[in-house]
């Protein structure tokens, strides 16, 4: 999602940042429909035309701060995923995927996102594409290693695997009383544990 540029001065990507912030700050307290540009810009400490410079609605604004928002997360290299064993990969990467899962923030930002899938779904296409998409086909790699190693059964469907992992993840973190990093991480590595992902 591409913010529009305006005419005149440079854009200040200090500015961009600001803005962004505001965006989802505000989209994760209040929820899309209380989020105005007028709101967005206040507290990113600029003008509405500032704004409407760059997004022309607050919809693109705040698909563009979730993709941003996702998109930092740090994830195995093409090397990795070649060099490693699944259980290698997982033992790197499940701990700061624990910690995000199990944090306040990720939390209500996925529970405005589902709350939102239906009458805003620009917003849900964008944590798709940005979030889900690019796991997805790391789990799918994961498997295949998985199979050709035999923790994985050949004839197992992987894309119920992983709509089975994807489900119970969601589910945990959308609880009343979601766990703490450390009950995440636990957690996570019962699910990988049962798909054959991470053999004892």
């Amino acid at each position: 999602m591409n913010a529009t540029r305006g005419r005149g001065r440079p854009r200040a990507p200090e500015t961009d940042t600001a803005i962004l912030r505001a965006a989802l700050e505000l989209f994760v307290e209040r929820g899309v429909e209380a989020a105005s540009i007028e709101q967005i810009a206040k507290r990113a400490g600029v003008g509405k035309l500032t704004v409407y410079r760059r997004w022309s609605t607050k919809e693109d604004l705040i698909a563009q701060a979730i993709e941003q928002s996702v998109s930092t997360e740090v994830t195995p290299s093409p090397d990795d995923l070649h060099a490693l064993t699944p259980r290698e990969i997982i033992d790197r990467t499940l701990p700061a995927a624990a910690q995000m899962a199990a944090s306040p923030g990720f939390r209500a930002l996925v529970a405005r996102i589902m709350g939102s899938a239906v009458s805003h779904p620009s917003l849900m296409a964008a944590y798709w594409t940005h979030y889900i998409l690019p796991r997805r086909k790391l789990a799918a790699l994961l498997l295949e290693r998985a199979q050709q190693e035999g923790t994985v059964a050949p004839d197992a469907d992987l894309d119920v695997l992983i709509d089975m992992m994807a489900g119970a993840v969601t589910y945990r973190v959308l609880q009343p009383d979601p766990p703490d990093a450390d009950g995440m991480l636990r957690y996570l590595t019962s699910v990988y544990r049962q798909v054959g992902l991470y053999p004892r």
